[in-house]
């Protein structure tokens, strides 16, 4: 055995010193390791340790595409811009072609020796721009996100304090979610967030809870580093700080391919539901629509902002509704796993065959989710390929990037989803969107509900018809006649935000107002509410009548704990310094009781 092992490594270098994984000797050889620590006593073989990358390498094989004029009009303005403002706002239409113009302002970052940060909404929903991006930047481009893991994590931290220090072929280009913000800069010329009206960038739980779209300007501030927020659909924040002037302000409103934009129809649900024509939770319009689609071999998106296969079930005798043991909200319906499943903290049950109330055998699913939208497509379409996307799909790394590869290579004619479809996503042959209820978005108790609707809605309808043709969307809703679904249909993104700003102003909110939540926790909802009332009489003493609540939140419950709301609203002329102190100084009041010491106080300063 111990000659054998000696032929194996001749075989591997015969005329030279040469090297060879440790693991492939003794896999070939069928060595041990005692056998192998013998040769290195010998002095026959020597052992060397060898620092390898845990992450892949990307190496630069595509040129930057030209771009067309509108793009350098747009470009020249954003250098214009930066001249006199540090924080510039590019709001471009849906495939406008906003990414190239990132990608000349990152080259010219790079050749001066400065560090870029791309910051993402959801690293793992913008594989496209990555692979653009590391196609162009090669191994200058990293990549950063919450699914590494610690090990690799710290890799990439040294990789970008490395580039501080002066060493080559080190990350220059971060490309992150909202963590990539702590990274440890030191030489930052530029930082763009791509999609910066989207939800994700709030960090909400736990602490510390901050906007990476602001955070972003405060470190580009720290580092006299340019920033540009990118959109097709811009906060109303965002875009009111441009308006006044705080933020420069570009505009981009000629798609990159000269394609007319989507024709957007409005089918009546309830019309429909009435005469019983719906099909797989299609109106007749938009399963024509799909239809024409799949014969002319184009694709289809449907849009479905809820997971699951039904919200709930209920027993059709008694009414009964199962619920979660830990959290005030009826339990969702997965098929996959036959389970009532809790979204907000994870509880799931079997589910049952008959009421535990009344005892009937009656109880039947309520609403639809994307899963059961896939159900009711395989029986109109057997021999077409459809796939899911959302959270239940995309649980690994990988996940999401197959399913996404699958459409764009056309193995797949119909992508079901929730908001995940309407990010970051470019596909050539994609002619229909439909959006199944738009319903569910307009009608939240939130003061945002009509913005984040219409951004909804204008992102997933600028899927349909990027470069080859007109695209047609179809929003399905019971109220056809709603201002905001024509105001879609327009795109008109600048009256939604005259309108909508007026009633901000007119009702003190943001962006005329700072707003602060503050959530009270506590296992007895007596003891809840006792201390949410104390805090807020503390608080009226201050700041009187801009203290709202406290109400019970929209989930009442939540892993246990009761938890009601009180909402500050403060005047921007306040300054934040004193505005905090004073509400320091309410809740140590109210907590240093005996009886308060075990509630929880939590502050989230800008909530949305």
């Amino acid at each position: 055995l111990f000659m054998w092992l000696l032929n194996e490594l001749h075989f591997y270098a015969p005329q030279q010193r040469s090297s060879i994984p440790k693991k492939e000797l003794l896999a070939n050889s069928k060595a041990s390791e005692s056998v192998l620590k013998g040769l290195t006593d010998k002095g026959y073989v020597e052992l060397t340790e060898i620092e390898t990358d845990r992450l892949p390498d990307a190496q630069s094989s595509s040129l930057q595409k030209p771009l067309n004029p509108s793009q350098e009009t747009a470009l020249n303005e954003i250098y214009d811009q930066f001249r006199s403002k540090k924080v510039v706002l590019l709001h471009g239409v849906t495939a406008s072609g906003k990414t190239e113009l990132y990608i000349r302002l990152i080259s010219e970052q790079l050749k001066a020796g400065k560090q870029v940060l791309y910051l993402l909404p959801e690293i793992a929903l913008t594989s496209q721009i990555i692979d653009r991006l590391t196609q162009v930047f090669g191994n200058r481009a990293g990549v950063y996100h919450s699914k590494f893991n610690d090990s690799e994590r710290v890799e990439i931290w040294n990789k970008v304090l490395a580039f501080q220090q002066g060493e080559s072929h080190k990350y220059q280009l971060i490309l992150g979610a909202r963590s990539a913000l702590f990274l440890p800069y030191q030489h930052l010329g530029l930082i763009i967030v791509d999609e910066e009206h989207e939800n994700s960038f709030k960090q909400f739980d736990p602490a510390p809870r901050y906007h990476a779209r602001d955070a972003a300007v405060m470190l580009g501030h720290l580092h006299q580093a340019r920033v540009l927020l990118g959109s097709a659909t811009p906060s109303f924040e965002s875009y009111f700080n441009a308006k006044a002037g705080k933020y420069g302000l570009v505009r981009l409103t000629q798609k990159h391919y000269k394609v007319a934009a989507p024709e957007v129809l409005v089918a009546d649900l309830s019309d429909a539901w009435k005469r019983k024509q719906m099909k797989a939770y299609m109106t007749p319009l938009l399963f024509e629509a799909l239809e024409n689609a799949l014969q002319q071999n184009e694709q289809v998106i449907l849009f479905q902002n809820r997971r699951g296969f039904a919200p709930f079930i209920q027993c059709r005798s008694c009414g009964w509704i199962p619920k979660c043991l830990h959290c005030d909200v009826s339990l969702t319906y997965h098929k996959f796993s036959n389970r009532l499943l809790c979204h907000y903290c994870g509880y799931s049950a079997q589910l049952p065959t008959h009421c535990t109330a009344c005892g009937s055998d009656d109880v039947q699913s309520k609403g639809f989710g994307t899963q059961k939208v896939e159900d009711e497509l395989k029986i109109y379409f057997p021999e077409v390929k459809i796939d899911r996307l959302d959270v239940d799909t995309t649980r690994t790394r990988q996940a999401y990037e197959k399913i996404i590869h699958r459409f764009t290579e056309g193995k797949t004619q119909i992508l079901v989803g929730t908001q995940m479809v309407t990010k970051g996503l470019d596909f050539e042959r994609v002619s229909v969107v439909g959006i199944l209820n738009a319903d569910n978005l307009m009608n939240f108790p939130d003061f945002r509900s009509y913005e984040r609707a219409f951004q909804l809605m204008l992102q997933v309808s600028g899927r349909a018809g990027r470069k080859n043709k007109q695209g047609k969307v179809v929003i399905q809703t019971s109220q056809p006649a709603h201002p905001l679904i024509r105001l879609v249909g327009e795109g008109n993104f600048e009256q939604m935000f005259s309108q909508s700003i007026r009633e901000r102003k007119l009702f003190r909110y943001p962006p005329w107002y700072r707003l602060i939540n503050l959530t009270i926790k506590h296992k007895n909802r007596d003891r809840a509410q006792l201390a949410a009332q104390q805090l807020a009489q503390e608080l009226r003493k201050t700041f009187q009548n801009n203290v709202l609540g406290p109400e019970f939140h929209l989930i009442g419950k939540m892993q246990q704990l009761y938890q009601l709301v009180i909402r500050v609203k403060l005047e921007k002329t306040m300054p934040p310094d004193a505005a905090k102190i004073q509400l320091m100084q309410a809740i140590d009041k109210v907590k240093n009781q005996d009886y308060n010491r075990t509630v929880l106080f939590i502050p989230d300063v800008d909530p949305y």
